[in-house]
């Protein structure tokens, strides 16, 4: 009963954590939860604590807060605000109002999810605040009226019923005086610089400032003026990418609160396309360096990656993928292929074990004059009362938390022998790591069909655009989630070898979506081990685009992990040499070969001494 009711709340975290970092492009943003005021500042975030059991109430309101505050980490710059922003009282707070609205629906513009969650919260909002009592128009406070209508304007999110009578009361008045300052917000809704100067003319024609202030000027910044003026277009930002992101982020967590109410986590159909599809000024003039690529500019006139519709894309369970009788088939023939590999890889994965258990050990310091009472040598104060008590402490272990996650490429070409001693391997590496407290996690990676699918039947039916970006239908496989014990999971790793499952492979974008699952993770540690047998390939999308188009976009992906994300990236080669991909590779030329390199790599991870030259985290 206490594993149900944590699996409730917590795995429901997760999601929001993983949402927030994908959004706000802040890998190690942390986010807290209590009783606090929501807020968010540099790397920390906090939002409320929902109740143990979820009510969609608790659901859509931290849903709705987490989204907004993602919008403004993101789109947001302070110092820029501060100099743009009117010196104080009723302009400053409209001012404010005005500029959340503008975070908000570069957003909910391009993501229905988002969308909704923040109507839910600005629901709550003005159910809270009691706008409906407020029936006096001296009496409606000018910066929640203007900030509902500017919503209600920019993003098309209408005034809660609520707050309706109370935005009524001024909205006459506003419209009329008002002009087209708000057709001109919406213009400048992907620059906050220009959407400044349009919101200071908003304010001035509203009579709430006066000239002096309302003729500001882009000429009386000092010379750091250039800071944050190059926001993402509102129209090329990679929004719509970001709701994919968003939701393929959170789904498999959220899977366990399932009817929770969210529409922001209904699906998981492209994890990737948020880190592929953003725009090119988006980080410019900032200090910080961006936590997720932009858009892979490695060669001077080198397309940014895309993909030409996500709507066919798919993160699936593995035991969705087929009937029960069939699944417990394929496990069964897997188990028969286990038995002529078992003394070998039980060798290595013993090995492993002692390695991970050695760093886990307990070691105490003894004979002290406080801690923990040690009961071994009670005896001697029994046969000598003079002697004084003794005492012992734990030392600390070096050994951190640690997730590690196999992606197993499932392409056409890993089709027989290679396949099999994957799901092998993976087999054996789940329960030995299982049995050391190290979660895993086992993914796949394909396509849905053979040269396009539904997505290439689309780009015809629309013309034919050139250059059209990924032209298939993704097939995430999630074979066992980190979360999942190893005796629950055992069935789904037979799948791997059912006929007809796998095709085609696009690697950038496999990588990306495990990646960001392992940046939804809690523990400390986070290792993503690679197995595949060769470069990109999808005939539909090589067809229509840039020869490299697929091995460009694998390399740029690959660098920024290796370079700038926490995850630690290692891979192994079936007959096919990936170490012109990835630093840290291995090339096999037999399969049989991959369950000793695996276990290898894995234990020289666990090094400390072969490790110790991984400190990518300090360099962000």
């Amino acid at each position: 009963m206490g594993k149900n009711k944590e699996a409730a709340a917590e795995p429901f975290k997760r999601a929001v954590t993983a949402t927030m970092r994908a959004m706000s492009r802040e890998a190690e943003l942390e986010v807290i939860y209590g009783n606090d005021a929501p807020g968010i500042a540099a790397n920390k975030a906090r939002l409320p604590n929902p109740m143990k059991d979820l009510p969609v109430e608790d659901v859509r309101l931290v849903r709705g807060i987490a989204d907004s505050l993602s919008l403004r980490k993101r789109y947001h710059d302070d110092a820029l605000h501060n100099r743009l922003a009117p010196q104080g009282g009723e302009a400053k707070a409209v001012f404010e109002a005005i500029e959340q609205a503008r975070v908000e629906a570069i957003g909910a513009n391009k993501m229905k999810g988002v969308s909704d969650n923040l109507y839910n919260r600005l629901d709550s909002h003005c159910r809270e605040s009691g706008f409906e009592r407020i029936y006096d128009k001296e009496e409606a406070p000018i910066a929640e009226v203007l900030g509902l209508l500017a919503r209600e304007k920019l993003a098309n999110i209408p005034v809660p019923q609520s707050a309706k009578g109370m935005v009524d009361l001024w909205r006459a008045e506003i419209e009329e005086k008002s002009g087209d300052d708000f057709a001109d917000l919406l213009d400048a809704l992907g620059s906050q610089k220009e959407f400044a100067t349009a919101a200071r003319k908003l304010l001035k024609d509203l009579d709430l400032m006066d000239d002096a202030e309302g003729n500001y000027s882009d000429d009386e910044e000092t010379g750091d003026g250039d800071d944050g003026e190059q926001e993402p277009d509102a129209e090329s930002s990679g929004a719509e990418g970001d709701d994919e992101a968003q939701e393929a982020s959170a789904a498999e967590d959220a899977d366990s609160q399932e009817g929770a109410g969210d529409e922001g986590t209904d699906s998981e159909t492209g994890e990737s396309a948020d880190m592929e599809t953003t725009s090119s000024g988006e980080e410019a003039g900032r200090d910080r360096q961006p936590v997720y690529p932009d858009d892979f500019r490695n060669s001077p006139n080198a397309e940014m990656y895309k993909s030409f519709t996500t709507d066919f894309d798919e993160v699936i369970s593995a035991s969705d993928l087929c009937e029960p009788e069939e699944l417990a088939r394929l496990r069964q023939q897997l188990d028969q292929q286990l038995t002529n590999l078992h003394s070998l890889i039980s060798k290595l994965a013993n090995r492993l074990q002692r390695k991970l258990l050695a760093q886990q050990n307990r070691s105490w310091e003894f004979d002290l004059e406080e801690g923990i009472l040690d009961a071994a040598r009670l005896s001697r104060v029994v046969v000598d009362p003079l002697l004084p008590l003794s005492f012992k402490v734990e030392q600390d272990t070096d050994f951190r938390d640690t997730v590690v996650t196999l992606l197993i490429d499932n392409s056409g070409s890993m089709r027989g022998r290679p396949i099999s001693v994957a799901a092998m391997c993976a087999d054996v590496l789940a329960r030995t790591l299982e049995r050391c407290s190290v979660k895993v996690e086992i993914l796949g990676f394909t396509t849905r069909a053979w040269k396009g699918g539904q997505s290439r039947e689309k780009w015809l039916e629309q013309g034919k655009e050139a250059n059209p970006g990924r032209l298939n239908d993704l097939r995430h496989i999630v074979y066992k989630s980190a979360d999942y014990p190893y005796r629950r999971a055992r069935q789904s790793l037979g799948l791997m070898l059912r006929e007809g499952l796998l095709k085609e492979n696009i690697d950038g974008e496999g990588l990306l979506w495990a990646h960001n699952r392992l940046l939804g993770r809690p523990e400390q540690r986070r290792i993503l081990m690679v197995i595949s047998d060769g470069a990109p390939v999808d005939d539909s999308t090589l067809s229509v685009n840039p020869g490299n188009y697929l091995d460009r976009h694998l390399r740029d992906v690959i660098r920024w992990i290796e370079t700038k994300s926490a995850v630690e990236l290692i891979a192994i080669g079936i007959g096919h040499d990936v170490t012109r991909y990835y630093e840290q590779a291995v090339t096999i030329i037999d399969a049989e070969q991959l369950g000793g390199v695996m276990m290898e790599q894995l234990a020289d991870l666990f090094d400390e001494n072969k490790t110790s030259k991984r400190s990518k985290a300090e360099r962000w």
